[in-house]
């Protein structure tokens, strides 16, 4: 008689609470990413959100999810004395319910959410999307500061630390972070639809045989946008059919409008605000990411699922995504544009870029949303049984 093996029962959905204070940027997208695709799955997620920086769209989405409650809560990003009021509300909210999992997302959530006294508690996992310490501008008395929060946070108040990337992974260590309670889980994607690409370039003017690099984020010091304008200005001149499109916003805009205007390029040099990043890329021949840090870029893979040649800065994730001189230039980390001018030309030349694209082509498919999912609910399932564990312990002592 053959001998069957009784299938396991599929682990019981699990009550996760879900916080954040920024909504805009990597963070808020992998934040709805990951609440709408465990809230499809059969568990319980709430979420907390701050309305203090929070996106009109964010929100809207948020809420468009259908989870069971999202509650709102007035963090501020710079510390202050108003943190006490918020971490009691996020306690009152964590009582309320008997949560399996308390998922904090950047900085002032993941502090807030892991501060508790010792004992007995819901696991805290946290996903800092880039450690302040990342940031190269911040000076040494900043990343001593800075650093040592994050150490004391992750070794004293946090049972589990979610990398982005190998090069976060490696920071963390830096920072003597305990490596036995670390992962790495790179952000996923939907492959981007490229239904909008027509509609970006007809909306500039642009030419379906235009060549066009493009730009996505949030036009701050951290994403270096300057350095891009810099580039083209002699980029242009080379490169005589192109065209740079920068798609987003932030408080470098006014002086970015101020430098397109005295270059003589408005023609050529388009900002907008009116895309989305899924929408934008696939209109692009080329993503360029200038940026100063990094922990693992939504632009970067929405580039890499969209099969773009990308030319990034040696920022975060960098490495895990492009391999050099096959799918794109990794350039090093400096504001002397020379080197950025000169790679965006090489690679738009035409038998370069048909290899670039060729090989973006291949490796497209490496970063899905369904293993992100996949890793980070099984990271919660690991996390919960080991604390039922613990209390069934406690309780027959």
């Amino acid at each position: 008689m053959e001998h069957v093996v009784p299938r396991r029962s599929p682990a019981p959905p699990l009550k996760l609470l879900q916080v954040l204070e920024p909504s805009g940027g990597g963070s808020g997208r992998h934040f709805l990413d990951l609440c709408r695709g465990m809230h499809k799955r059969g568990h319980h997620v709430e979420a907390v959100y701050s309305p203090v920086r929070a996106e009109e769209g964010f929100v809207r989405e948020l809420k468009a999810i259908g989870l069971p409650a999202v509650h709102a809560v007035n963090m501020k990003r710079a510390p202050g004395p108003s943190d006490f009021g918020r971490f009691l509300e996020l306690r009152r909210i964590m009582r309320a319910s008997s949560f399996d999992i308390i998922h904090g997302h950047s900085s002032k959530a993941g502090a807030l959410t892991r501060l508790r006294l010792p004992g007995s508690h819901v696991p805290r996992i946290y996903t800092p999307h880039a450690f302040r310490t990342l940031d190269p501008t911040l000076g040494r008395g900043g990343r001593l500061i800075y650093g040592t929060i994050e150490w004391a946070l992750a070794r004293f108040f946090t049972d589990h630390l979610i990398c982005v990337s190998d090069d976060e992974f490696h920071h963390a260590l830096s920072l003597h972070m305990p490596e036995k309670r670390m992962s790495v889980i790179v952000n996923g994607v939907a492959p981007p639809s490229c239904e909008m690409a027509q509609t970006l370039r007809a909306s500039f003017g642009i030419a379906p045989d235009a060549f066009v690099f493009g730009f996505v984020g949030r036009l701050s010091a951290q994403k270096a946008p300057e350095r891009l304008i810099a580039a083209f200005k002699s980029v242009a001149a080379s490169v005589r059919n192109s065209h740079l499109v920068m798609v987003g916003s932030g408080e470098l805009e006014g002086d970015l409008r101020k430098a397109i205007a005295a270059s003589g390029l408005q023609n050529r040099m388009h900002l907008t605000s009116a895309f989305t990043g899924p929408q934008a890329v696939p209109a692009f021949d080329l993503l360029v990411m200038p940026s100063r840090y990094e922990a693992m870029s939504y632009v970067m893979l929405e580039g890499a699922a969209a099969g773009k040649a990308i030319i990034a800065t040696d920022i975060g994730g960098a490495r895990t995504v492009i391999e050099d001189d096959r799918n794109g230039y990794i350039l090093p980390n400096s504001d002397d544009t020379s080197a950025l001018t000169k790679t965006m030309i090489q690679a738009a030349e035409p038998e370069t870029f048909k290899a670039l694209s060729a090989s973006a082509e291949n490796l497209k498919d490496r970063f899905t949303l369904a293993v992100m999912l996949d890793r980070t609910e099984a990271l919660y399932q690991k996390a919960a049984s080991k604390r039922q564990t613990v209390d069934l312990l406690q309780s027959t002592r």
